[in-house]
């Protein structure tokens, strides 16, 4: 995430030690909130279908719409926090976001859900950038801020791993409303945690806040998005496919014009000039669009053709989501062993498997060979690649452009996941066609995933050919 240097934040007294765990706390649940709703969702995709009377292009757009917000106005929230205060943007976003989900656990028409997920996206951006910057100005250097930034990451970890789990019981105990109403209680007592507890840090330094390079990436992403959906509607030569395809390229092209001529760009392009940096985002960039969509076709999968309920689907996917968690954590124990960029081939030359494994399921596969072991193997092997990657990027970085990288790399991965997605949903689309039969359905979720497989195997051709076998660490 976005953060500054500690020398260049004015900072008041530390608070007291019973205090400064509270902050934690606070900034944690915020982290845990954003993260959540990546992956909530993803359960309750069939009921807000069958509810709202979505379409198939719509309910992929009810995980990319707020991917897109997201990662496009990730970096603009780092840079508004250092303007304007970190506890203020926290309190901003999280606003917003609450807001954002109480609006669409209420509506009643598609547009309103998508409108409201866009809107949520956003406030996250301006929220999350700002959780662990709040975390390490409230506790001093040392053991005990290394044990606050683990509990912040093991949150992160946790809010995507608990996504399916607490999306199914909520859609099944309730309805799929409650997957975002959930959100306004929580997000209230957070907000005023945070407003009582949270001291206000700011950047010493003035900067202009790049907005016009904030909307024209997200603009750019959701334009090219929909343009790639358009492909298997109207088909390639059609001006409703060439138009939106065309217009996103060009706002993409506009953004980096306005990077290069701004002076106070939201993505810095000298910093890709470091071979390891622009490696590492095109890799991550890459490897987000093959397994970002992952969750999203096997819960469809898991509800659509083999008959769970919701909580199900989410029960299914635990092993899954834990698996992720032991690939990162595993990763760091073999990197000095065999070295980052090796570490990183092998984790996505692992994901491409089970994403080859997964294609081999059936209409009446069973849970164990169909969900459970190819499931753990494609997220055990993005744990593994997702570590090294964001090392090499930041290691190959100046110190102060250290956060400025990481938050380049979550934008990659994320806004490569949602173009993915699009990519793949069509894929899948176009293999089903009108057809609603088991067989239909999965025959088409298992040709996402055999691109999947080899969109990662494209990761892996980056990493050989661009990554630098090693990297001096700056820091």
């Amino acid at each position: 995430m976005p953060q500054t240097r500690t020398e260049d934040l004015r900072i008041a007294p530390r608070p007291a030690p019973t205090r400064t765990w509270l902050v934690v706390l606070a900034a944690c649940a915020g982290q845990f909130l954003v993260v959540l709703d990546v992956s909530v969702v993803n359960v309750a995709l069939p009921s807000m279908r069958s509810d709202l009377g979505l379409s198939a292009t719509g309910l992929q757009w009810v995980v990319n719409a707020y991917a897109i917000a997201f990662a496009g106005f990730m970096l603009l929230g780092g840079r508004a926090g250092d303007l304007f205060g970190r506890k203020r943007m926290f309190l901003v976003g999280l606003g917003l976001f609450t807001l954002a989900s109480l609006a669409g656990g209420l509506a009643q028409e598609g547009w309103q859900l998508l409108a409201a997920r866009a809107v949520q996206g956003l406030g996250a951006a301006v929220l999350a950038p700002s959780t662990l910057t709040i975390l390490t100005s409230a506790v001093p250097e040392g053991a005990a801020r290394a044990r606050a930034i683990a509990t912040w990451t093991a949150v992160g970890a946790g809010g995507g791993a608990a996504g399916g789990l607490v999306g199914g019981a909520l859609t099944d105990s309730l309805s799929w409303r409650w997957v975002l109403l959930i959100n306004v209680p929580i997000g209230a007592l957070v907000f005023a945690g945070a407003y009582r507890w949270i001291t206000e840090s700011k950047a010493g330094a003035k900067r202009r806040l790049d907005l016009p390079g904030a909307v024209l990436v997200t603009a750019g992403a959701a334009t090219l998005a929909y343009g790639i959906v358009q492909i298997e509607a109207e088909g390639w030569g059609a001006a409703a496919t060439l138009v939106p395809l065309a217009a996103g390229l060009a706002l993409i092209a506009l953004f980096l014009l306005v990077e290069a001529r701004t002076k106070t760009p939201l993505m810095p392009l000298k910093l890709f000039t470091v071979r390891s940096v622009a490696a590492a985002n095109a890799a991550m960039f890459v490897c987000g669009a093959g397994s970002f969509g992952m969750w999203f076709f096997m819960t469809l999968y898991a509800q659509n053709v083999l008959g769970y309920t919701p909580l199900g689907a989410g029960l299914a996917l635990i092993p899954s989501s834990l698996s992720v968690v032991a690939g990162s954590k595993f990763a760091p124990r073999i990197m000095p062993v065999i070295g980052a960029r090796n570490v990183a081939v092998i984790g996505v030359l692992i994901t491409a498997a089970g994403f080859g494994w997964q294609s081999t399921m059936t209409a009446h596969g069973g849970y164990v060979t169909s969900i459970m072991l190819p499931g753990m193997v494609m997220m055990a092997g993005a744990g593994l690649a997702m570590t090294p990657l964001a090392s090499l990027a930041t290691s190959g970085a100046d110190p102060g452009d250290a956060g400025l990288v990481s938050g380049l790399v979550n934008t990659s991965r994320t806004l490569g996941g949602a173009l993915g997605l699009s990519v793949l949903s069509t894929v899948a689309a176009s293999r089903t066609g009108t057809s609603t039969t088991a067989e239909a359905l999965t025959a088409g979720y298992a040709l996402a995933f055999r691109w999947g497989g080899f969109i990662l195997l494209a990761g892996v051709v980056v990493l050989m050919l661009w990554m630098p076998r090693t990297v001096a660490n700056k820091r």
